[in-house]
């Protein structure tokens, strides 16, 4: 889409190159960022062109420039970059009155494609769409409102509040499925393997945050569908970091639905009443391997 207020930063991928458009009007408040003060990449590479109104400023950069990186999947080859915001000092050197901002950036292209040396038109359906159907399973990961009702809107919480986090597959023409959180990790930036991290749900869907003194964190039960797992995790900040800003990455998985839950395949939480692990459904030694941290 293009970029406007609404969707300040469009980002197209190319065959081989990423173009991104950023809006200045970057925080949708019609306060105009400079230029000057956007770049691409760890490489920090300029923009090549504004449009005739100023309103806009356009990054064009191969895949493998300005210091991106790439991540490789069974499925597709992940590219990754982002767009920088710094600012600099003007005016009154003892007031700031904007912050700094990174918005990561991915392209994702396919590794498996149809390939055949010759003009072949087959009468059947092509492998590549039968492999969309049938394995190509769309995951989902969004912030609620505290009622479940809708997506929250703002991605901005206090230390106090409630993050409430719905899970989700779209099924289309599978049989039914049960979907399953593995592990969810929070970082500080968007490698998930970077430092200081913080794994919330680990050993194949124990939410271990909900041991804590001061956390109620907790898989919501029941579910609305077998296809949906809701859970809520009290916000939280890594000490010592001034940007108080977190990432969290998600691993989801599924099981066919009729399929028992087992120590691979569980949504487990720690009721601090009764001092023990219960599964949202299946039998509670599913739970067990929670309290030994190995799954």
């Amino acid at each position: 889409r293009a970029a406007a207020p609404l969707h300040p930063v469009a980002v197209q991928c190319q065959e081989a190159q990423v173009v991104v458009t950023v809006h200045r009007d970057l925080f949708g408040m019609g306060r105009l960022v400079k230029a000057a003060d956007l770049t691409l990449g760890l490489a920090a590479c300029l923009p090549v062109a504004q449009s005739a109104a100023e309103t806009t400023v356009t990054f064009v950069a191969g895949l493998h420039e300005c210091g991106s990186t790439l991540r490789v999947t069974p499925d597709a080859l992940v590219y990754s970059t982002s767009l920088n915001y710094n600012p600099l000092l003007t005016g009154n050197p003892v007031v700031v009155r904007t912050s700094p901002g990174v918005v990561p950036i991915e392209c994702h292209y396919p590794r498996r494609h149809n390939v055949s040396s010759n003009g072949v038109k087959p009468t059947w359906v092509p492998f590549h769409s039968t492999l969309s159907s049938e394995e190509k399973l769309p995951f989902s990961l969004h912030l609620m409102n505290d009622d479940w009702s809708a997506e929250r809107v703002s991605t901005v919480f206090q230390l106090g509040e409630v993050l409430h986090f719905q899970a989700g597959v779209s099924v289309e023409n599978h049989a039914p499925l049960r979907l399953f959180v593995d592990n969810c990790v929070a970082t500080s930036s968007p490698d998930r393997s970077s430092s200081p991290q913080y794994a919330f749900i680990d050993f194949s869907g124990c939410l271990v945050d909900g041991q804590l003194d001061d956390a109620t964190s907790t898989f919501i039960s029941p579910r609305p569908r077998q296809d949906v797992l809701q859970f809520a995790v009290d916000a939280f900040k890594f000490a010592g970091d001034s940007s108080n800003l977190i990432y969290i990455t998600c691993h989801l998985k599924v099981s066919l639905a009729d399929q028992a839950p087992d120590p691979l395949n569980k949504a487990c939480s720690f009721n601090k009443a009764s001092n023990l692990w219960a599964p949202v459904e299946g039998t509670q030694d599913v739970c067990s391997c929670c309290e030994m941290r190995s799954c």
